[in-house]
């Protein structure tokens, strides 16, 4: 591990944009843990990307740091009460929804061509195409069409009512002018995107920044965007740097090789502790619960995770409330399900699964895996009860959390081997093909009162057929699922939608598709000269409002 960690600040040192003295800055370098796996804002989800993207791209609407909705390439938020947004009979029967949007008038992509309607429309062709391979495709399926009104305004009409119309339905662009011809063959769309081919074209991006050199694994350069019509951004350029290993992330920004760790995606609740003890004097170190759930998801088509009663042996040998404590000191809650405590829609009064080995050991049994040989539990036939436990290479504590569930398995008999792969590999290819074997360790970030669709509905398995599309990775069908998911979309009353939250959280819970580990409080630790970094708690990251970050 020191090794790692001194080869890694040997080669930040010798790389591009090291850290200047305060004083004299105007460039930032930022360090992260993962790598995207690419750069286009549609084909999958990661939060690498995400955070990057953010610096260059402003979406439509999203939720600020108070979680209220906000508009940011619009001019106005859509709602039923200002008429932007409108109930409307279908001609087929039914009601559906109007939502008229204005895009920022100003709005350019860097190489001079406006952000249009027909960057919106583009986006939505790519979206709702059945093989394009987006993760979440079902928003843009359920838009009827888009009436164009000008260059910059626009009407979506969709085909149901939802409670959340003004930010489900806000449809983000793509540059058509670039990408339009990389989607003749939708299928492969994903490895001809521009975003990939051509990343440091500027007409990719319209936000403060935009990329202008990539070093794939290694890192991104941002500079300044002169067509962004907002706020000048402070910094001439912003490197961020891939540092998967955490201790050599954190030894980095002792040595001044990288300036500032992001919090969303830099070191964990026990390293930021152990840090501000050492180093508070020179960096301010915040903590931010949020909605950023730690979990492991089951692969549902693995043989003896079919079987229930092996799910939740899994479970309750597991002392989630022990690791809590001695890893975190007690301040990232344990997780009984993916809803955070913190969102209203938390039905906190369920009953979860604590520890009880003995339990795990009488579900095993009951399970067929009955026999020990060598401490492990086998079947009649003779077979080991044996599952592989993947996670984010160099991720130190996910690593720690590993070691220690493999610990607390072999107890009660459960053979656990520990595979990892580098960010960019396990989400880009492993996880989104479904290619892990038994369990697999990450975490989901959410916004307030976020619809799990694309992660716990049925028709958001990825599979071959479409293209890998949607995020239910674990393989769970279960039909009432699928139905309440598609209520509470629908549902307009607040408190009618709160009941049906509760039984998704109950089958959730029952169905034990995922083993819930903990709700992430996450450390940013920020130099005491950078200014303007406001944490969320949720899925948007502070890199969304990058032009509001400065040197004092």
């Amino acid at each position: 591990m020191r090794l790692l960690a001194a080869l890694a600040v040997l080669a930040a040192l010798n790389g591009p944009s090291a850290a200047q003295t305060p004083g004299a800055k105007d460039e930032l370098v930022i360090g992260i843990t993962q790598f995207p796996a690419n750069f286009n804002p549609y084909i999958e989800s990661m939060a690498a990307k995400s955070y990057i993207l953010a610096m260059t791209r402003k979406p439509m609407i999203v939720y600020d740091k108070d979680w209220k909705l906000v508009c940011l390439l619009c001019t106005e938020l859509p709602t039923i009460e200002n008429g932007l947004a409108k109930v409307v009979d279908l001609p087929e029967g039914g009601k559906g929804m109007t939502i008229r949007y204005t895009i920022q008038p100003e709005a350019t992509w860097g190489d001079g061509t406006p952000v249009s309607v027909d960057d919106i429309v583009f986006g939505w062709e790519v979206g709702r195409h059945p093989r394009s391979g987006v993760p979440e495709g079902e928003p843009f399926r359920r838009i009827q069409r888009i009436e164009a009104h000008d260059r910059k305004s626009f009407t979506v009409h969709v085909d149901k009512v939802r409670f959340d119309y003004n930010s489900y339905f806000a449809l983000e662009p793509l540059p058509a002018h670039l990408e339009r011809p990389h989607f003749s063959d939708p299928e492969n769309y994903r490895r001809r995107t521009a975003y990939d081919s051509d990343t440091t074209n500027p007409g990719l991006y319209h936000g403060p920044y935009r990329i202008t050199s990539v070093a794939l694994g290694s890192h991104v350069v941002l500079e300044p965007n002169p067509t962004w019509y907002g706020t000048r951004p402070y910094f001439n350029k912003i490197t961020v740097r891939a540092i998967e290993n955490t201790a050599a992330l954190e030894a980095n920004l002792l040595s001044g090789s990288i300036d500032y760790i992001a919090g969303e995606l830099g070191l964990s609740l026990d390293q930021g502790l152990a840090f501000e003890k050492r180093h508070a004097a020179r960096f301010d170190i915040r903590y931010k619960p949020g909605l950023i759930y730690e979990h492991i998801d089951l692969n549902l088509d693995n043989p003896i995770l079919k079987d229930r009663r092996v799910r939740e042996a899994l479970l309750v040998s597991i002392d989630r409330a022990a690791i809590a404590r001695q890893l975190f000191e007690g301040k990232q809650p344990v997780a009984h399900s993916f809803v955070n405590p913190l969102d209203w829609i938390a039905a906190t009064d369920l009953p979860g699964y604590p520890f009880d080995a003995a339990r795990a050991a009488r579900l095993l049994d009951e399970a067929g895996w009955s026999k020990m040989q060598n401490g492990f539990r086998h079947n009649d036939k003779g077979e080991r009860l044996i599952f592989e436990l993947m996670t984010t290479a160099g991720n130190r504590t996910r690593e720690a959390v590993q070691q220690v569930l493999q610990s607390q398995w072999r107890r009660v008999g459960i053979d656990v081997r520990l595979r990892n792969e580098p960010p960019r590999v396990l989400f880009g290819e492993t996880v989104r093909r479904r290619t892990w074997s038994a369990m697999v360790m990450y975490a989901w970030l959410s916004s307030p009162e976020s619809v799990p669709r694309s992660t716990l509905h049925s028709a958001s398995i990825p599979t071959a057929e479409n293209n890998y599309s949607g995020q239910n990775n674990p393989a769970l069908r279960n039909a009432e699922m699928d139905s309440l998911i598609e209520r509470i979309e629908v549902e307009l009353d607040r408190e009618a939608r709160r009941g049906l939250w509760r039984r998704v959280q109950e089958i959730y819970m029952q169905e034990i598709a995922v083993l819930p580990l903990f709700f992430r409080s996450d450390p940013f630790v920020t130099p005491k000269w950078l200014t303007g970094i406001e944490p969320t708690g949720h899925q948007i990251t502070t890199t969304q409002w990058i032009e509001n970050w400065r040197a004092r």
